[in-house]
């Protein structure tokens, strides 16, 4: 890690980097969950999913540009609104990031469940009804002490961990859709209509992206924002780097996904129905079924590659931006303090890995964990768009490497789908996940009271319409359709013009809350940025 601050990451070593955290243990049960929910509709949802990111992830291209600095995407937010708004994007965030470790070592258990070995036995009572069991949490809770102690020790031991599995990562999923491709492929299984392709009705589609782990499977582009100030002509390669990495994911998961659908058992299908489609191990499960042990081997072998590979890349990325939160002066300062040898934020990690064990131990199943992951780094997303375009309006002459016409209608347009997809993850999760993020409020009132004399309370109006914001989506999600959790008092599709009209309304509300002034940090790390020799 020390090495890369001097040696420039290329356009290609920036996207195996943004697809070794791209691909995780969503492949594993995104599509066999999404299936189940909508059907061979849910090819649409991620193809949904995939314009929703990418929307987004324009938006922090323009930021990453301007603002080229590492884990910059935790500090966009308070350089045009002040440091409350801030500290919410990144609580959001950095809630995201600890949820996402105990998710991957529940994907490695859940696979592990379904062992089909005589040796193999005692693993089956690692899950019941579609939820880790006692046992099998404590076997989950020694998979995220390897992923932290990978971390603890060395970052080389990490970085090496890391690289030596990202190919085996991203050839399996090929191999995966060439072989249930070609040798148990049913096209009867698409339907021949509308109604049959889409057997659950179209809200099922967007129920899909964010409660199978479409959206959360997206996440990842930040990686490449995050490098930004260690990018090779960062004005083009950020943005080059996003929509690569981002365009070859969604073809692994779109195909993964119509592999999935073509190779499930036409009498299976005719006797249960796609909500009757319920693997524990999706795809070693079929790879059995239709006798390509080999493969199935393989799979599991994956279980515990893929989801060991972004969690122990998570752990530090979680507990950097944990570390990151205490240079604000809101958080306790020993958090941020570095282990002298490694330069490690060794206590940051350890109080994330007691928060993961708690979020295990309330969530226990990988789709709910995934749902958590969606709704809290959708609602740190939110501030994105509101950014960009007040940083516009605030200075036009900061230094804009990237700095697209269209930008104007992205924003508002990113923003209403952020908050669409919000409301998808579902009560109660919606308010349990906001819940979770207002914890994070008292600690913040404390530390402006005693160390700041309340000073960052005078811009309180910067944050408003956010606090108005997440008191809304909560009171749509308890009164919207059924389908997506709700008491029906509001149906389908009426809660989503309802949320549409009044998004567009937070978003104007958001950019006119903006602070008069840059935050004088970012003035000065914009200095450092190289513009291209065309710019217009």
């Amino acid at each position: 890690m020390e090495k890369m601050k001097f040696q420039k990451i290329t356009l290609f070593s920036g996207i195996m980097l943004a697809l070794n955290s791209l691909i995780g243990s969503g492949w594993l049960f995104g599509a066999g969950t999404a299936a189940r929910v909508a059907g061979p509709a849910a090819i649409l949802s991620w193809l949904l999913g995939a314009v929703i990111i990418i929307s987004i992830a324009l938006t922090y291209v323009e930021l990453g540009a301007m603002f080229p600095e590492s884990g910059g995407m935790s500090r966009y937010a308070q350089y045009s609104h002040g440091p409350l708004l801030g500290f919410i994007a990144a609580w959001a965030n950095w809630i995201s990031l600890i949820t996402l470790v105990p998710m991957e070592a529940v994907a490695s258990v859940q696979y592990m469940s379904s062992w089909p070995w005589t040796w193999a036995n005692w693993t089956h009572h690692f899950m019941k009804n579609g939820n880790i069991t006692t046992p099998g949490l404590l076997v989950v809770f020694g998979f995220m002490l390897v992923f932290t102690l990978i971390n603890f020790w060395s970052v080389k031991l990490m970085t090496r961990f890391t690289n030596l599995i990202s190919i085996f990562k991203i050839l399996l999923p090929t191999l995966t859709i060439g072989m249930l491709i070609a040798t148990g492929f049913h096209s009867s299984n698409f339907g021949h209509s509308v109604n049959t392709f889409m057997p659950y009705g179209s809200r099922s589609i967007f129920e899909a992206a964010a409660i199978s782990g479409i959206i959360m499977s997206y996440d990842a582009f930040q990686t490449v924002i995050n490098m930004g100030g260690e990018m090779i002509n960062p004005h083009k390669n950020i943005v080059r780097g996003v929509l690569i990495s981002m365009i070859i994911t969604a073809v692994i998961y779109i195909m993964l996904q119509v592999a999935f659908i073509g190779a499930i058992d036409p009498n299976l299908l005719a006797q249960k129905g796609w909500h009757g489609i319920n693997y524990t191990s999706p795809f070693a499960d079929i790879a059995i079924l239709l006798g390509m042990n080999w493969l199935a081997i393989l799979l599991y072998m994956d279980a515990f590659v893929s989801p060991f590979g972004t969690g122990v890349a998570f752990v530090a990325t979680a507990s950097r931006a944990l570390a990151a939160m205490t240079h604000t002066g809101h958080l306790p300062q020993w958090l941020g303090r570095l282990e002298r040898r490694y330069m490690i934020p060794r206590l940051a990690m350890v109080v994330d890995l007691i928060l993961a064990v708690v979020m295990v131990s309330l969530f226990r199943n990988w789709s709910l964990l995934a749902t958590v992951i969606t709704g809290s780094t959708l609602i740190a997303y939110l501030t994105g768009p509101v950014t960009v375009m007040s940083l516009r309006k605030m200075n036009v002459n900061l230094r804009r490497p990237f700095h697209p016409r269209f930008m104007s209608w992205l924003a508002p347009f990113a923003f209403i789908l952020t908050s669409l997809s919000i409301y998808w993850t579902m009560w109660p999760t919606t308010v349990q996940v906001i819940g979770v993020i207002l914890l994070g409020l008292p600690i913040y009132l404390y530390y402006e009271i005693k160390y700041h004399h309340a000073s960052g309370l005078r811009d309180l109006r910067n944050s408003y319409w956010m606090l108005t914001y997440l008191v809304f989506i909560s009171i749509i999600s308890y009164i919207g359709s059924k389908g997506f959790g709700g008491k029906d008092w509001l149906k389908y599709p009426w809660d989503f013009i309802v949320i549409i009209i009044c998004s567009l309304g937070f978003y104007r509300w958001a950019v006119a809350s903006r602070m008069k002034k840059i935050d004088p940090v970012a003035e000065k790390i914009n200095t450092k940025v190289k513009m291209p020799e065309k710019d217009h």
